[in-house]
């Protein structure tokens, strides 16, 4: 899967990026748009059909390899690690989209969901980052890390658990975006606001209120700012991007 030289002039071309929880919503929507770019990629998703529905676009304008795996357990994140490392033989961009939301206020919050959100949220994309850090900093690769409004500011019903992992996750970036920018490694927050997704369409349901994905953010929308600041070039770094829906509740 090692990129072939490339005549286009399409920035995105012939690299080779990781896409997690591409089995839906914004991640498959940057996995598809990174495919029509010609970027080699890896998606990984845990729901095994929406993952092969993913590939199957992808593969119809580029080359494409699937995971469907748990990232929160260590044990099957080793096969990824390992196809990326010995196969691909390099990273240049690497996109954390998997997430999970258990909505409740804390007088009635299990704390196992608690452990869920921060195993997902928090230490998945971490631990993941930390294992292909070698190969990003050979690449001089680009780091997005999609997290949420909810991570810049807790507004909302009963976010608090989720809150915490999104304002974690931030910390995360921004700290390491300062380890990192010295070897050439870019890092992209993206903080979008309600995103007509099945987990956003999950969340409504369990809120009591109509679902109108017209009204809300589509992934397409994300995916558009997420590919536009890949291909600028290394001269410049976008550091963080709040982008929420036009039409307001």
């Amino acid at each position: 899967m090692a990129p072939e030289a490339s005549h286009s002039t399409d920035r995105l071309a012939g690299r080779v990026a990781l896409v997690t929880g591409a089995s839906s919503g914004i991640g498959r929507a940057i996995a598809l748009g990174l495919a029509r770019h010609g970027a080699h990629l890896c998606v990984v998703g845990r729901n095994s059909i929406g993952l092969a529905e993913t590939a199957a676009a992808a593969r119809t304008c580029s080359e494409v390899k699937e995971f469907q795996l748990d990232l929160t357990v260590e044990e099957q994140l080793r096969p990824l690690v390992q196809f990326i490392e010995k196969t691909c033989c390099r990273l240049d961009i690497l996109i954390h989209a998997a997430a999970v939301i258990r909505n409740a206020r804390m007088e009635c919050a299990r704390i196992d969901d608690l452990d869920l959100q921060y195993a997902t949220n928090v230490r998945a994309p971490y631990m993941l980052t930390q294992r292909l850090l070698p190969l990003l900093t050979t690449s001089q690769g680009h780091i997005v890390f999609i997290n949420s409004s909810v991570g810049l500011s807790a507004q909302g019903h009963a976010v608090g658990q989720y809150s915490a992992t999104k304002h974690a996750l931030k910390a995360v970036a921004d700290n390491l975006r300062e380890e990192v920018n010295p070897t050439g490694i870019r890092v992209l927050t993206v903080y979008p606001g309600r995103t007509a997704t099945p987990m956003q369409e999950a969340i409504h349901k369990q809120e009591g209120r109509a679902y109108l994905p017209e009204a809300l953010l589509q992934p397409e929308d994300v995916a558009s700012v997420v590919l536009q600041a890949l291909m600028l070039p290394s001269t410049a770094e976008v550091t963080d991007i709040s982008i929420r829906p036009m039409r307001k509740p």
